[in-house]
């Protein structure tokens, strides 16, 4: 045969050296390709000699590490020019929007809850710096969660500048006051390492927005006005106050430059035509009175309000730690909708006008949102998470669909009170979390419980509790509950799913209390959390369930696999299989008439 030829052969041809040397030059080669061209070392060493933007591009990866513990914490995410797919970069309150890309202003034309910034102007809120003479640029991004804000830094490589050492820097952040949901705040930070002086470029445009400078007690600022036209072609004023910074900015060589612009932005209910001066006139006289208030008020301070404000918003949410499927969102996703829909949102909770009487009522609430959430968990629902946005009007179009979600699963209430309570609602929604009339009970689907993920903040008589799903090593997944009391203590109880055993009391231990993952037939909610210790206990005896079993017990009879005889005849097929090849194999050396698989040097043929 053939093959047994070329495989006698086979040793004459190794025993020369040439041979061997393009043998061993052969397994290099391989090692090579396998461990360096496919691990993409070949672009990483053409890369690492050339950055995006040149000079400032390599500047702009240095600047960059301050925000690399942020984002790998899950606390913003960062755009920069190697970044394939970007979102869209957004601050606001509820009150009025502010698209840093396009420099836009959107504005709402109601304060009620539930009301989003649905009203584009012609106004450009953001003072946009230039540096003349610049030979390359480069910018990142990133969006900040935690403290509600965007932060921008941009690397100008300019004629003189000799290496990325040289390069300047400008760094920004743009906020929308949480607490003072008519304050706007750009601060820019400017750095010049070079051994010269710089000149940066300021400039505001308003377009169709008339701009007036004046003076009040002291302080100097540009008062602009405009107006926006509704779907009902109604009027909707808007008046903007900004103290004013030097057109021209000079920053000394080895030096930095630092300066805030402050807007305060006031918008009219839809204003008739008969009364559009008169309602301009007390538009700008608030907006003056507000202005000279924030002007007083030292910026950092501001900051400090705005970001503690954040903070304790983002004591409630979402946190995804193991995905096994392509339908559940990602941690990216699930916080950037969050922001976007925060965002957008007014804070009655922050409003300082507000009553005791309607500020506790609104508490009263998020405590205990009775009927909300019902219905299944949104957590596959991609329409809510979506993976990515790319403009505002797709931000919007989100907003109301959130609304409408949980206004129609009981959750009016928490909609109603803005900010906290859309934080609320979402993480109710996302587990299959609903209040009842007296207890909390987690309603997820036991048959998609294959994903890690923890709820966190949910409001319980003033406590907060924190609700995890986990696997353990074998891969059953159980729930992890922990408490953190707020005020007084009140004692909470839980049990599992059909509540054969006795109520576990929830402490504030740190270890928290884990809870086997129950199946009852017919299904029931997996978890069931209440203050009322004899409620747990007599809800047993009103289940009326036919069977309780473990998660993998549910899970075999639900999916069991292909049948017995498919196996056996599978098996059986490759047994016969490789009888046959033996037996081929025998024959071919083994059996009479057989020759040998290699020859002998002491053959005389050779």
């Amino acid at each position: 045969m053939w093959l047994q030829q070329r495989l006698k052969g086979l040793p004459s041809l190794l025993s020369s050296s040439w041979a061997r040397r393009v043998l061993v030059g052969l397994l290099v080669f391989l090692i090579f390709y396998y461990w360096f061209l496919s691990s993409d070392g070949l672009l990483k060493l053409f890369s690492m000699s050339r950055e995006p933007g040149g000079a400032a591009g390599v500047c702009l990866q240095t600047d960059l590490h301050r925000w690399v513990s942020m984002a790998d914490r899950g606390d913003g995410v960062v755009h920069t020019p190697q970044t394939k797919e970007s979102g869209t970069f957004v601050v606001g309150n509820g009150h009025f929007l502010v698209d840093v890309d396009s420099n836009k202003l959107w504005v709402a034309s109601s304060t009620q809850p539930g009301s989003a910034p649905v009203h584009q102007t012609d106004y450009s809120p953001i003072a946009r710096l230039q540096v003349p003479g610049t030979r390359s640029e480069a910018q990142a991004m990133m969006l900040w969660y935690r403290k509600g804000s965007v932060l921008s830094s941009r690397c100008f490589q300019t004629a003189k500048s000799q290496s990325s050492r040289d390069c300047i820097v400008i760094r920004e952040e743009f906020i929308a006051h949480r607490s003072r949901h008519n304050v706007h705040l750009q601060r820019i930070l400017i750095s010049n390492p070079t051994d010269h002086m710089v000149s940066v470029d300021m400039s505001l445009e308003s377009l169709s927005f008339r701009s007036k400078m004046e003076k009040m007690d002291d302080k100097e600022f540009a008062v602009s006005s405009g107006r926006v036209l509704t779907e009902k072609k109604d009027t909707v004023l808007v008046v903007v106050a900004t103290n004013r910074i030097s057109n021209k900015i000079q920053v000394p060589s080895k030096s930095e430059y630092s300066a805030n612009l402050v807007s305060v932005i006031h918008t009219s209910e839809p204003t008739e035509g008969g009364k559009l001066d008169d309602t301009l006139d007390k538009l700008r006289d608030r907006v003056r009175k507000e202005m000279v208030d924030v002007l007083r008020v030292d910026v950092e301070e501001l900051m400090q309000e705005h970001q503690q404000a954040w903070v304790d918003l983002f004591i409630s949410g979402v946190e995804i730690r193991k995905i096994t499927d392509a339908h559940t969102p990602s941690s990216r996703t699930v916080n950037n909708t969050l922001y976007y829909i925060l965002s957008t949102s007014t804070a009655p909770l922050l409003d300082q006008s507000l009553t005791s009487e309607d500020h506790e009522h609104l508490e009263s609430s998020l405590n205990y949102a009775d009927h909300c959430f019902s219905g299944h968990a949104t957590m596959h629902a991609e329409n809510l998470w979506p993976e990515r946005l790319t403009n505002v009007a797709q931000i919007l179009q989100l907003v109301n669909l959130w609304n409408l979600t949980l206004q129609k699963r009981g959750c009016k209430v928490l909609v109603a009170a803005g900010t906290h309570g859309m934080m609320q609602g979402m993480v109710l929604s996302f587990g299959g979390l609903q209040f009842t009339e007296n207890h909390l009970q987690f309603q997820a689907d036991p048959d998609v419980l294959h994903n890690s993920y923890s709820l966190r903040g949910i409001h319980y008589n003033k406590d907060l509790i924190n609700l995890a799903v986990l696997q353990d090593i074998e891969g059953k997944p159980f729930l992890h509950v922990s408490v953190k009391p707020q005020e007084k203590p009140v004692k909470l109880y839980a049990c599992e799913a059909g509540c054969m055993n006795e109520p576990v009391e929830l402490t504030s231990e740190l270890k928290g209390h884990t809870f086997p993952v129950m199946v009852t037939q017919p299904i029931t909610p997996l978890l069931y959390i209440s203050t009322d210790l004899t409620h747990l206990q007599d809800l047993r005896h009103t289940m009326h369930v036919k069977a309780i079993l473990a998660h993998e017990d549910h899970m075999a009879k639900q999916y069991p696999g292909l049948p017995f005889l498919f196996w056996f005849s599978v098996a059986s097929l490759i047994t016969l299989f490789h009888f046959f090849l033996f037996k081929l194999i025998y024959n071919e050396y083994c059996g009479p008439g057989a020759k040998p698989l290699f020859r002998s040097k002491d053959d005389a043929s050779v």
